[in-house]
């Protein structure tokens, strides 16, 4: 704004100099006019001096502003420069951490993952061991010898882990020259029962594949008959009037097996009964050893009771016995009791008699006391 007036007041004296010379140059003014106009160009001419003081100073004063404002923009630029760097470490040390934080998180993950494919590794070697195995049980399957020791280790293992050895015999000896695969030692009645293991693997297996119901009808025929095969050769060998308890055992290794003859072929296991021969699996069979077992204890606790009843009429003689001495005993501390209380009746009377003579002497002394009092005296001899 002071430039301006400044430029404006330069201006107006530029243009009474102007007027002036003017009017010199005509000729035309009077001499105040010339005065006037001299004492015009004179203050116009302190002025314009005033003006040009004025336009130095602030001129220097601009230059100190544009110094001031260079020094404020380079502190500014510093700042900004130093904000920056603050700036760009935050977000390289953010950075930094960011990649330390996934480099940790992958290599955690590489490390669950070995963890799993090692797992994984095992678990393939174990489902190859176990495919081997399944192949192997096929092959046993597929052999009926093999299959018939399958399912008799099957059933040894049920009976060595319910009843005590005592209890049973593999391969024992029934009737001419027969071996059964288990003999339970049951008591008479019902007697000895024999289990033998049998298992109509071909005749289930073809009545599972079967496709429609002509195949079926076939299958389960034949199935039927595997059966009924094996409950007539049992009825026929195992059970021996006079040796063996009147029904058997029939042990079928597979549950599959067992309820699929309970639930489609009611029949042949109403025939089973009539012959007296009881199937079961490994499930029911468990349930019938531990039946067996609770009777074997039973009839111990039996053979066992003639033993507690003789053991506890001795101990009833000896409790008689007992209760006699303790009352000869009760008489001795009877007798004893009278003997001190007869003891301290003679104490007291003698108590009672050293009393009395006490008392007696006691008595004596105070009569002689006074007989002496009462004498005359004795008179001296006369010379």
């Amino acid at each position: 704004m002071e430039v301006v007036v400044y430029v404006a007041a330069g201006a107006a004296l530029v243009a009474s100099l102007a007027a002036l010379a003017l009017v010199l140059h005509r000729g035309r003014g009077t001499a105040d006019e010339v005065r006037a106009l001299a004492d015009t160009a004179q203050r116009l001419s302190g002025s314009q001096a005033e003006l040009a003081g004025r336009l130095g100073q602030m001129a220097e004063q601009g230059v100190a502003s544009q110094a001031h404002l260079a020094e404020r923009l380079q502190a500014q630029e510093r700042d900004i420069a130093k904000a920056l760097e603050e700036k760009l470490g935050e977000v390289a040390r953010r950075v930094g951490e960011t990649l330390e934080k996934n480099a940790s998180q992958a290599q955690t993950s590489i490390a669950d993952l070995k963890t799993r494919l090692a797992i994984i590794d095992e678990a393939q070697k174990n489902i190859a061991q176990l495919s081997t195995q399944v192949v192997g049980l096929q092959d046993i399957l597929a052999n009926k010898q093999a299959r018939g020791a399958l399912g008799q280790v099957q059933m040894e293992d049920i009976v060595r882990s319910i009843l005590p050895p005592s209890a049973y015999a593999f391969q024992a000896a029934v009737g001419a020259n027969r071996r059964a695969d288990c003999l339970i030692r049951l008591p008479n009645p019902p007697g000895p029962i024999v289990i033998d293991s049998k298992f109509p693997l071909e005749g289930y297996q073809a009545l599972v594949a079967a496709k429609d119901e002509p195949a079926r009808t076939q299958a389960a025929r034949a199935f039927g008959t595997d059966v009924m095969k094996h409950v007539r050769n049992i009825a026929e060998r195992y059970i021996v009037p006079g040796e063996t308890a009147e029904s058997a055992l029939m042990f079928l290794p597979s549950e599959a097996v067992y309820a699929e003859l309970h639930t489609n072929f009611l029949d042949i296991v109403e025939k089973s009964y009539r012959a007296r021969v009881w199937i079961v699996s490994p499930t029911t069979l468990m349930a019938t050893l531990n039946t067996v077992r609770a009777v074997l204890k039973d009839v111990r606790m039996r053979e066992q009771a003639g033993i507690v009843q003789a053991e506890v009429r001795a101990l009833l003689d000896d409790v008689q016995r007992l209760d006699e001495r303790v009352g000869k005993l009760q008489r001795h501390f009877d007798q004893a009791g009278e003997d001190v209380r007869q003891i301290r009746i003679s104490t007291e009377k003698l108590a009672k008699r050293g009393e009395r003579i006490e008392e007696l002497q006691v008595a004596d002394g105070e009569a002689a006391g006074a007989e002496t009092a009462l004498a005359p005296p004795h008179k001296p001899a006369a010379i």
